[in-house]
């Protein structure tokens, strides 16, 4: 009771605040209070056939203690303009949370992780690829098209004091992975990293590859080249990944959310209890032909979620050839589907034959429901009419704890929309009864004035 008469009267005053100074309000934030910030990556050069693949340190970020309702990204060239998928393929993008020492400073740029792990402490989500997949967000070539909004009243918790260790502070890394296919031999070979289009026999760090590793992330790092037809040129250009995220400031209304990002390719073991060691693989080959019912490649892994809740949002990640993945439950039940959408035509957002958005899930609160230690199942499905390389079958969901839901009913978690009416209301009574009061007072000190002598004459219509 405390807290929720102190979070009411903290909104109260901002209430106030906002309808005094509305002349003075924040450029971008909307009604409901969502504010939004716009950023462009550090410059990265592409001419046909090259590939970028690095680490951006200390990139720009809301700071503060802020909820994220939502982070899109796209690449776009010097003028701003959208660039398409069949000129640059966005293979991937990925966006780490991570506290860095103080008294410390780390290039903003490594083509790969290069400083002690003593200098930082990566934050990262909760699933269980803590090493391999430990971004915060991420897409690829789907991220125009796919949601990634936040219902109220849930956030995504950024920038708490509390949880941020002595001598660090919170900063943010984004790994851009991009191949330039104008002019390829074979467009989708390239974006899906056939080692023989790259002519490459060891990976980034010189180790020799695996006769069997036909493609996949070892053959397209950064600064390889992928085969072009013969005789084709064309410039060298500058790129950005544009980033637009929409927050709030941090308040006791919000129900924060765990992120869960579960690998189709995961192999991990049993250890003590439901404890155990996970190895994710990342990326995968679906060969060519009839591996399944109606030339569907299936794959799956089950998982156990130590912590459940109810969850908030879900969508899938894969490549050219995905058909959707399904999140399953331990009785069978379906936790969310998520199925691609193929464009149809040459805009950006729209290239045909590209994946260029997820469908996702944004179940009512408390409707959908995973318990502690459940064991979830995800599948993963591709066409296998033709072969594919390096493909992926990642799970996104964000979930909130359980009894977050018995909260939604009061005004304490009602959504920011919400929030705002009923404070609005409660401010216009407040400055009714203030009103009153102070009219009160005037007529009092009228009165007083009349008997202490003072003239008083009544206002004539």
């Amino acid at each position: 009771m405390v807290k929720s008469t102190k979070c009411l009267l903290i909104f109260l005053s901002i209430l106030f605040l906002v309808e005094i100074g509305r002349s003075s309000s924040i450029t971008g934030a909307s009604e409901n209070g969502i504010k939004t910030a716009v950023f462009l990556s550090p410059m990265f050069e592409l001419e046909p056939g090259s590939v970028v693949n690095r680490y951006y340190y200390d990139i720009d970020f809301p700071r503060g203690h802020i909820a994220v309702k939502s982070f899109d990204a796209e690449v776009v060239d010097e003028a701003g303009n959208s660039i398409p998928l069949y000129e640059t393929y966005l293979h991937h993008w990925v966006v780490v949370n991570y506290y860095q020492n103080k008294g410390i400073k780390i290039p903003k740029y490594h083509s790969n992780v290069g400083f002690r792990k003593s200098d930082y402490i990566i934050k990262g989500n909760d699933g269980p690829c803590e090493s391999e997949l430990s971004q915060i967000f991420g897409l690829g070539s789907e991220t125009r098209k796919t949601s990634t909004h936040v219902p109220d009243p849930y956030g995504i918790e950024f920038g708490n004091p509390a949880e941020i260790p002595n001598g660090y502070e919170e900063k943010w890394l984004l790994n851009v992975h991009a191949i330039d296919t104008r002019g390829a031999e074979n467009m989708l070979g390239c974006a899906e990293c056939r080692c023989d289009l790259y002519n490459v026999t060891v990976d980034e760090y010189g180790r020799n590859l695996d006769p069997n590793y036909i493609g996949g992330l070892r053959c397209c790092y950064d600064q390889t080249r992928c085969r072009l037809k013969e005789g084709f040129q064309s410039v060298k250009r500058s790129l950005f990944l544009k980033y637009t995220v929409k927050y709030v400031d941090w308040h006791c209304s919000i129900v924060p959310v765990r992120i869960y990002i579960f690998d189709v390719t995961d192999r991990w073991k049993k250890s003590d209890g439901i404890n155990s060691t996970h190895i994710c693989q990342v990326e995968y080959n679906v060969p060519a032909g009839v591996t399944g019912d109606g030339g569907i490649n299936t794959k799956s892994v089950s998982i156990i979620l130590p912590t459940g809740g109810n969850v908030v949002y879900g969508v899938a990640h894969q490549h050219t050839g995905g058909i959707g993945s399904t999140l399953y439950g331990e009785d069978g039940r379906v936790i969310c589907s998520s199925l691609p959408m193929y464009g149809e035509g040459n805009e950006p957002g729209n290239e045909a034959g590209y994946i260029v958005g997820m469908s996702t899930c944004h179940p009512q609160p408390g409707s959908v429901t995973i318990s502690d230690g459940e064991t979830l199942t995800v599948v993963s499905n591709y066409s296998s009419g033709q072969g594919h390389t390096g493909v992926m079958g990642l799970f996104y969901i964000l979930v909130a704890d359980s009894d977050s839901s018995t909260k939604l009913n009061s005004s304490q978690h009602a959504p920011l929309g919400i929030h705002r009416k009923m404070l609005t209301a409660n401010f216009i009574g407040v400055m009714v009864l203030l009103g009153v009061a102070v009219l009160a007072a005037v007529i009092g000190a009228h009165l007083r004035r009349n008997q202490r002598g003072h003239n008083y004459e009544p206002i004539m219509t």
